[in-house]
């Protein structure tokens, strides 16, 4: 997170909304990942990609030791995912109940 920042709060919640909105205005896989390939990083793309793995894996019920070994991803990320699975806003769950 960037230390000195130029927008006050109020600025930066009204950026933040307009970047979900921008991402409403999508409305097929395609145009999705030509969105996040182009606002990530590489780096940033894959962590994004990884923690939606994890939170997959562990709502299926594998233990951390399990995903770890199946994703290369750390225990650590492993149990931040599954703290904001379970305790965080409700994305993750709202997106698997919505897959399934």
């Amino acid at each position: 997170m960037k230390i000195d920042r130029v927008f006050n709060s109020k600025q930066e919640e009204e950026r933040e909304e307009k970047f979900y909105k921008a991402i409403m205005t999508l409305s097929n896989l395609d145009e999705h990942k030509a969105f996040f390939n182009d606002i990530c990083t590489p780096a940033e793309l894959q962590s994004i990609k990884d923690r939606w793995s994890v939170a997959e894996l562990l709502d299926k019920g594998y233990t951390y030791r399990e995903i770890n070994t199946l994703t290369g991803v750390s225990v650590t990320t492993i149990g931040r995912v599954a703290r904001f699975l379970h305790d965080g806003s409700g994305g993750y769950s709202l997106a698997l109940k919505r897959l399934k």
